[in-house]
């Protein structure tokens, strides 16, 4: 009995001698050993468990390389556990068979309870996972933080080693941990809200990654779900992280304002005011075309609000997505922007970034989109002002009709085709027609900041309002409304 314990001991715990490589194996904290109560070294190959709260956010790569050219060799002074984790860290199927072919269990686990399957279906290595499998390795072993090794295959990404293990008979564990949990209660962030002051419509579906109505202590919110399956994707928690990081921070009027959100509990949510007044979207369409007055009002809100985000510390905040559909129309008459902070990117330079997963959003770009953005080029905050210029026009003249949203956005990414400018812009000073033009160019350096565009807006405003340019527009609406009126009496008049 004492020799089975002392076996499984040694199984749990890492030699203490020298390392090689010191490059490809990352010694962590130390923590108590399970059998001594003493510190003790913890050292992790590749990607960790999906369920550790720890590990480093947004990992994408393991740390564990070993080049093309070089021998895979074994560090010195690891014991048969640890050989085991780090061949099917490695991909090295030969050695896994190896080494329990000489007796190794094929279960043997690590201080944290992970076994070589956990490690080989986080790092993909459909090989490695077959001969794990033929020696009758336990599919739904757990490791201390409750995860199993499909579960790990689907965090990663990793789906061709995700559906071996789903034909096995592998089933994803069901609890209550989230991908955010803290490990002590006074790591808490802040702005953890209970989920249970938040309240439905009683029978409303609730789609995952949309915002949709709720109550929160008695005020109506917009709340975005994350569901138990999302929580399980390594692409949507760390989208979830980057809106819920960017929204947290931003206060200003005309930017839509972060509530709180839910991340220790599943779902997880972020919950933001809510305006159901309308967007400018359907403002616009409404009403064809907005009055001048309204027009540059509407337009410093976006002006102001873009400014905010832009001068955002460390970085800017880029919107990648600015429509009329994200601003929002709230009681007071103020115009909010939401959207931003959904679009991942990743920074190319000091000023410069791109976005993460191009393929999996160009579909949903529109011709407010910049057409650098289209070609998956490094981008800076211009983009913005790209799309800024495309607002302007269609709160003048109205949304761009065309037969499909598909050709309006080939002819204006592709052949640089811009839509005219009427006769609507009679009304307004020159600059403002060149403002709109200089935000739309295809050149990236000539279009405008929005710190720029405030300072013309508040010019172009107070040249209207000292002119009495909309008093005359008024004038001339009425007048034309008056004569329309008789025309048609006349008209029941005249008629038998």
């Amino acid at each position: 009995m004492a020799a089975t314990g002392m076996k499984v001991a040694l199984h749990r715990q890492v030699s203490g001698g020298s390392m090689k490589h010191a490059g490809e194996l990352r010694r962590q904290a130390s923590m108590e050993s399970p059998r001594t109560g003493r510190a003790t070294n913890r050292f992790l190959f590749g990607r960790q468990s999906s369920m550790d709260p720890n590990r480093r956010r947004g990992r994408s790569q393991s740390p564990v390389r070993a080049a093309a050219a070089e021998e895979l060799t074994v560090p010195d002074n690891l014991d048969a556990t640890m050989q085991l984790l780090f061949f099917a860290c490695h991909g090295d199927a030969a050695g896994v068979e190896g080494l329990l072919a000489g007796g190794v269990d094929v279960n043997s686990i690590n201080l944290d309870g992970r076994t070589a399957l956990h490690v080989a279906a986080c790092e993909g290595h459909k090989d490695v996972v077959r001969v794990l499998l033929n020696w009758k390795a336990n599919i739904d072993a757990r490791d201390r933080w409750g995860s199993t090794a499909v579960a790990d295959a689907r965090c990663y990404g990793q789906t061709e080693v995700y559906e071996i293990l789903k034909a096995h008979g592998a089933k994803i564990p069901r609890n209550k941990r989230t991908p955010m949990m803290v490990s002590a209660p006074g790591d808490v962030p802040e702005y953890e809200l209970n989920p249970a002051e938040l309240q439905f419509r009683r029978g409303q579906e609730v789609p995952t990654g949309m915002y949709v109505i709720a109550k929160w202590n008695g005020t109506k919110v917009s709340v975005k779900i994350l569901d138990r399956e999302s929580c399980s994707d390594h692409e949507a928690i760390n989208s979830f992280r980057n809106e819920l990081t960017i929204l947290e921070k931003v206060r200003h009027p005309n930017v839509v304002q972060f509530v709180g959100a839910v991340t220790q509990n599943i779902p997880m949510m972020i919950v933001s005011e809510l305006h159901e007044e309308t967007d400018l979207s359907s403002c616009i369409q409404k009403k064809g075309r907005l009055h001048g007055q309204k027009v540059l009002k509407y337009a410093l809100d976006i002006a102001r609000g873009m400014t905010y985000l832009h001068q955002c510390k460390p970085d800017p905040i880029i919107h990648c997505d600015l429509k009329p559909k994200n601003i929002f129309l709230d009681s007071g008459g103020q115009l909010k922007i939401t959207g931003f902070g959904v679009t991942r990117v990743s920074k190319v330079a000091p000023d410069k970034v791109k976005l993460v997963d191009h393929e999996a959003i160009v579909d949903g770009f529109s011709y407010h989109t910049a057409p650098e953005l289209y070609r998956n080029e490094a981008f800076d905050s211009s983009v913005d002002a790209f799309s800024f210029g495309f607002i302007l026009y269609e709160m003048v003249e109205g949304l761009i009709q065309s037969k499909s949203p598909e050709d309006s956005s080939h002819v204006i990414r592709f052949e640089g085709m811009r839509p005219s400018l009427r006769n609507k812009l009679k009304g307004y000073p020159p600059d403002f027609k060149a403002l709109i033009e200089e935000c739309w160019s295809p050149q990236a350096m000539a279009r405008p900041t929005f710190s720029e565009i405030i300072i013309r807006l508040d010019k172009i405003y107070a040249h209207c309002a000292k002119h009495g340019t909309w008093k005359d527009s008024l004038k001339i609406w009425s007048v034309s409304i008056r004569r329309f009126n008789r025309s048609m009496k006349s008209r029941i008049h005249t008629e038998p």
